[in-house]
């Protein structure tokens, strides 16, 4: 849910939060071939799920891998704030327009389905990526599935947690969630997270699990998680918009030092709180540039009409600490995930 909450920038990368679709004329029609031998347009739909930065990487990512193709690539795409309706109008204008290929983080497992199955119909690939549609679907319908495992993913996060509370001598730890878990991805996330907490610290449980997404939301659920939990002492944001209303949550409510927080994808907000190291102690990550120039290849394959030799292509999962937060912030100046 590739993961992440933190707005576009730099590039106006906010402009995708209306559908931009163009309907162009002379160009091939969809599930249709490369045709980059004569410098044709080729059209590809683009589906982000909303306006958390982690989109903005994989917009940079697979536009970045398309202009290094040397193919003449138009992008037509949207963000439909994970609304289903938007999201299937938007899937049939791109069917109706005979887009190439389509590469969406689908907003529902179940109701975004029919969108998909619209457009394997057509004849169109889609590649999904960070979040799909159920298993069967996917077998059915979807051409490649770019994911960074998400159980892993929080595991990753839980071994953290737990070298963490060890070190300070926490034994008992009592967690505060702030979720996304309206995707299926994000309960993943949590079960491997606290399956590694609990393998680790067998008395640490889990007091609070509330959804906050949205970094406006998110402040508000931390600020009244925790006077509701003052037996708090670690927080757990599942999403790049989560983990910044954990922290600034326990720095608002003056409790630097006495709460951990440990969260999911980086952005440069994010990293340079990480850096600081007396509240945010861990995030792990799935960069989104990383993700979308994996998509391009899947749509690439899909032009030239390849079946991949496996469906699910795995993302690259990075865990990063205070010490590390300066090498997120060195290689990613533009701050794009």
């Amino acid at each position: 849910m590739n993961e992440r909450t933190k707005r576009w920038s730099r590039r106006g990368l906010l402009a995708v939060a209306a559908v931009t679709a163009v309907i162009l004329s002379g160009c091939a029609a969809g599930g249709g071939t490369a045709g980059g031998d004569d410098g044709a347009e080729i059209r590809i739909g683009a589906i982000y799920l909303d306006s958390q930065g982690y989109y903005g990487g994989v917009k940079a990512g697979v536009e970045a891998a398309a202009e290094e193709s040397g193919l003449n690539v138009k992008f037509i795409e949207t963000n439909p704030g994970g609304d289903v309706a938007k999201e299937s109008e938007f899937m049939t204008t791109l069917v109706s327009s005979g887009v190439s290929a389509i590469i969406i983080s689908a907003a529902s497992a179940d109701s975004s389905v029919p969108a998909i199955k619209q457009a394997f119909d057509a004849g169109i690939p889609v590649i999904c990526y960070n979040t799909c549609v159920n298993d069967d679907a996917v077998e059915k319908y979807v051409t490649a599935y770019i994911i960074g495992d998400p159980v892993t993913f929080g595991s990753n996060l839980g071994e953290a947690a737990v070298a963490a509370f060890t070190e300070a001598g926490i034994t008992a730890p009592k967690i505060g969630v702030i979720n996304c878990e309206q995707y299926e991805v994000c309960k993943l996330r949590l079960q491997g997270f606290e399956d590694a907490l609990v393998a680790g610290l067998p008395e640490a449980t889990i007091v609070a699990n509330q959804e906050g997404a949205e970094v406006d939301r998110a402040v508000t659920v931390a600020e009244q998680m925790l006077t509701a939990n003052p037996e708090i002492n670690g927080m757990y944001g599942e999403a790049g918009g989560a983990t910044i209303g954990a922290y600034k949550a326990v720095t608002t409510a003056g409790k630097v030092g006495q709460i951990f927080v440990f969260g999911s994808d980086m952005t440069t907000e994010i990293a340079t709180e990480l850096e600081k190291g007396d509240v945010l102690k861990s995030v792990v990550d799935i960069s989104g540039i990383e993700v979308g120039t994996l998509a391009w290849a899947a749509v690439q394959d899909g032009l030239d009409g390849k079946t991949p030799s496996e469906k699910i292509v795995q993302a690259p999962i990075t865990l990063w600490d205070p010490t590390t937060a300066a090498e997120w912030l060195s290689t990613h100046p533009d701050g794009l995930p």
